[in-house]
């Protein structure tokens, strides 16, 4: 009896997906489990699994294709069964939410097999950069292979910063992450806190444990760790708005801003409070891998109640970020400077590092976000909470 494979609600909030690549084609008999197609969603590309066994008798969606949750991908089937051309046109034919949404794909995306796109992944080349020879110019796995073995020219040159004057398409990850920026700066009235904590003795701590410790823990560690401390004797910072009530999260994830291929992307340390420095080392380090070589789960990218974005690496010294949408705040964490201070009478030179808190004033007022901000400070500038 034929089956029916359709896009799958892969989070809560997925209305829409991608379709990336397909792992099987006409004919292939899969098992149930297998993974037949990877998706892209608005947080990450995912692989799929079968939901039954079967030959995949038809597939009636196009890679680079965006469908509406729900919509049909493909129809398995028995080895020598026959599904009638009627079957299919009904699917097809069958409203599933608002049909206009399910669009082409968007201008510019480049369309590759799903090993095409590991090769890629593994090698480092830009997709964008490369001409594919396939049907329909799809990009193949010996297209990817030509384009790494010819250099910079093609690979590492897609990645340099635009010329003036381009068009540059963007990537269902940079719109939608525009769209709910859009939605936080018009729905969420913010205010901002900012305080510059002495982390000289944090930095000593760091060196020394680096020195010893095969996972090397990073700043970000320990300030994941301490805002998860902060969030549990703060209790309202994990607070969501509904109604005429404020509904505190039931666990404390903190969510790490990352910079990946496709665009900024938020990964989430679960369960922050109840792990120590070294676990959350760990656990931030495996994140960070995965998202930067987009192998994250869905899983991966949801629950968080706050979010640390550290732009320090980049030499910025302090930033205003703007809330996540279902969170309450945001973080964003700038460079470590050297700075005089006063010190006993004279002048001192102190490690300080500028924390800015950006808070939706529906939630919390600026004197109980300030005091979770100056908690946290405390946190840091005392490196015996973390040895």
């Amino acid at each position: 009896m034929a089956t029916e494979v359709r896009l799958p609600q892969l989070g809560q909030t997925m209305e829409e997906g991608t379709i990336v690549g397909y792992m099987v084609g006409l004919g292939d008999e899969v098992k149930k489990g297998d993974c037949i197609f990877e998706v892209e969603t608005d947080k990450a590309t995912l692989e799929v699994e079968s939901p039954a066994d079967g030959f995949v008798k038809h597939i009636l969606a196009d890679e680079g294709q965006t469908l509406l949750v729900g919509e049909p991908i493909l129809i398995l089937g028995d080895r020598d069964e026959d599904v009638p051309q009627s079957f299919i046109d009904s699917l097809r034919a069958a409203p599933v939410g608002d049909a206009a949404q399910a669009t082409a794909k968007p201008a510019g995306k480049p369309i590759a097999t799903p090993r095409a796109k590991k090769l890629a992944r593994d090698l480092g080349v830009n997709l964008a950069a490369v001409t594919g020879t396939g049907p329909a110019g799809k990009i193949t796995e010996q297209d990817v292979s030509r384009a790494a073995e010819a250099g910079p020219d093609v690979s590492a040159q897609a990645t340099a910063e635009a010329e003036l004057g381009a068009t540059i398409p963007v990537n269902k990850l940079q719109r939608l992450t525009a769209e709910r920026m859009l939605m936080s700066k018009r729905e969420i009235p913010c205010f901002y806190l900012t305080v510059r904590a002495d982390v000289t003795d944090l930095v000593e701590l760091r060196n020394k444990l680096n020195e010893a410790e095969d996972v090397k823990i990073s700043y970000n560690d320990f300030i994941i760790r301490a805002v998860a401390v902060g969030l549990e004797r703060f209790a309202i910072m994990t607070g969501q708005l509904e109604a005429d009530s404020i509904k505190m999260a039931d666990t404390i994830n903190v969510g790490l801003a990352v910079s990946a291929p496709n665009g900024l992307i938020v990964p989430v340390i679960k369960n922050a409070d109840k792990k120590d420095i070294k676990q959350i080392a760990a656990e931030a380090s495996v994140l960070i891998e995965k998202a930067q070589s987009q192998k994250l789960l869905l899983g991966d990218l949801e629950g968080a109640c706050i979010t640390v974005s550290n732009l320090g690496g980049f030499g910025i010294e302090s930033f205003i970020p703007i809330v996540i949408p279902g969170q309450c705040s945001i973080l964003g964490i700038g460079r470590i400077t050297d700075t005089c201070v006063p010190d006993d009478g004279g002048i001192g030179v102190r490690k300080l590092m500028a924390m800015t808190l950006a808070v939706d004033h529906r939630v919390t007022n600026g004197a109980y976000a300030g005091r979770f901000l100056d908690f946290v400070r405390g946190l840091l500038e005392d490196a015996s909470n973390f040895a």
